[in-house]
């Protein structure tokens, strides 16, 4: 077996480490959450952390690709469901008033860590604005293939509507952020039907 099929087989050391720092960078912050924390959280010896991730850094970048693969596995799902592009949009915006209502209701994940890794051109930044990026493209194809008008625009202002709904979410209240969230949202998709 090569080095590179070990590092690639599943460890569940590393998935109790990585459970452990995204529930805990989340619900705390990373900024505020040592290693000694995720080692004890996790039930493993600093010399696995260091052997699965090399660093905090590296457990923060595994954090966040977590959360980026979580919202691919959602459109995945909803491609998988339907080839109907009138459907896609409605699932995308089904599923992101239920990742408010229900999963990140303690705002986004990737704000939250931006806004502590404020070094525009350093991994953690360049992974969410990778991140923000396929999203941003994404909902901008659905758009185009629904045969709405400006899709860049619509995409732009989704992507918007999502950023204020996952931390309107966290200050105001789940159900009312993510039923403003679905409203507005359908309002710009209608806007921009020929």
């Amino acid at each position: 077996m090569t080095a590179d099929e070990t590092r690639t087989r599943p460890s569940p050391a590393r998935d109790r480490l990585l459970d452990a720092a995204t529930r805990l960078f989340y619900a705390e912050g990373i900024h505020s959450v040592g290693v000694d924390r995720v080692i004890e959280e996790a039930g493993v010896t600093r010399a696995t952390l260091y052997k699965h991730f090399a660093g905090k850094e590296n457990l923060v970048l595994a954090y966040l690709r977590g959360e980026d693969q979580v919202i691919r596995d959602m459109f995945d799902g909803a491609f998988a469901q339907t080839d109907d592009p009138q459907r896609l949009l409605e699932l995308a915006v089904e599923g992101v008033a239920a990742d408010v209502r229900e999963r990140h209701t303690r705002g986004c994940p990737f704000i939250n860590a931006a806004a502590e890794f404020p070094d525009a051109a350093g991994p953690v930044r360049t992974l969410i604005d990778e991140h923000r990026s396929w999203f941003r493209g994404t909902l901008e194809q659905v758009a185009r293939g629904a045969g709405l008008r400006e899709p860049e625009e619509v995409a732009a202002s989704l992507v918007l509507l999502r950023d204020a709904a996952l931390v309107g979410g966290y200050l105001d209240g789940r159900d009312r952020a993510a039923d403003a969230f679905a409203r507005t949202a359908r309002r710009v998709v209608e806007a921009h039907r020929d």
